[in-house]
């Protein structure tokens, strides 16, 4: 990452697009100055990052992936939200650690990863919560390594397996080498995970999330055998999600067009299991709803707009 001029040429993602962000907008649809929908307490993450009294989460607006389903499509890929200051996003940050949040929960920022490393230079001394780093996977290691000294906790999707599923649903047919490369060295960063004293709430350490896509449990298998035969045991926590839910473009790809069913997600469930991987997390198949999805309504960001 270019420290000095950023947004100029960029290569923040893997995409590596360099456009000139301070007069055009990059892939992620976003230009230099940082935009974002929500700052609030957030209950719906693992149990070890929302804990009792919530996760602090700031949902940036744009997004460097752009999934045809993605649930958050009306900020990362319509771009709703508002332009911040580094200043003003420094000062949200301690907002939400003086509401009670367990950890600061930076949801989709790459695009803006400049900005927000610096706005967490300006309070580094008053900070005393975790950074969870929540994004898609799709990240470049060296930007993961400029991260060591501000993030905590990576919260990465991996989403896919196969070159051919990723390129048609997010347009990258290099994600699964992307995103194998980073969330090894994201737990080359965080070691161990490491939890508060009551053995409740995660401190640091990595959580590999993966949602089941309609008709894609076989890609499903494949990921939960890589991460069994490539990633060291009892090094990072598992997340199966079965929340998949038709948004956004699903509609244009029939195959997806609906949610999951009982049986796909429990045989990527008991194949889990059977591989030993059970250190993490299973959902209901109940949290396939749409309320799922936080309103984005500006809260936490409308003071300082």
């Amino acid at each position: 990452m270019n420290r000095k001029k950023p947004y100029q040429s960029c290569s923040l993602c893997p995409r590596s697009c360099k456009a000139d962000r301070r007069v055009t907008t990059g892939f992620c649809g976003c230009k230099d100055t940082v935009k974002a929908a929500r700052a609030a307490l957030h209950h719906w993450e693992e149990p070890c990052i929302s804990g009792s009294q919530g996760s602090g989460t700031v949902f940036f607006s744009g997004c460097t992936l752009g999934c045809c389903f993605c649930q958050n499509h009306s900020i990362s890929q319509e771009h709703f939200g508002k332009e911040l200051t580094v200043p003003q996003l420094a000062r949200i940050f301690l907002d939400l650690q003086e509401k009670g949040a367990h950890n600061l929960n930076l949801v989709t920022g790459t695009q803006y990863i400049p900005s927000i490393m610096e706005a967490l230079d300006l309070i580094k001394p008053r900070l005393s919560i975790p950074v969870v780093y929540n994004c898609g996977g799709y990240e470049s290691t060296e930007l993961i390594r400029e991260l060591e000294e501000y993030v905590d906790i990576w919260l990465p999707d991996l989403k896919y397996y196969s070159s051919s599923l990723s390129s048609r649903y997010s347009k990258a047919a290099d994600y699964f080498d992307i995103a194998s490369k980073a969330i090894k060295q994201m737990i080359s960063q965080t070691g161990a995970p490491e939890f508060d004293a009551s053995e409740t709430l995660m401190k640091k350490g990595v959580i590999i999330r993966h949602m089941v896509l309609p008709g894609a449990r076989e890609d499903s298998i494949r990921l939960l055998h890589w991460l069994k035969e490539e990633l060291p045991q009892g090094m990072y926590y598992i997340s199966l999600l079965s929340q998949y839910t038709p948004f956004y473009r699903s509609k244009d790809f029939p195959e997806i067009n609906r949610r999951i069913t009982s049986y796909e997600y429990n045989k990527v469930l008991e194949e889990a299991i059977r591989l030993g991987l059970t250190q993490g997390f299973m959902q209901e198949k109940s949290s396939a709803k749409e309320e799922y999805t936080p309103p984005f309504d500006l809260e936490g960001i409308q003071p300082y707009i």
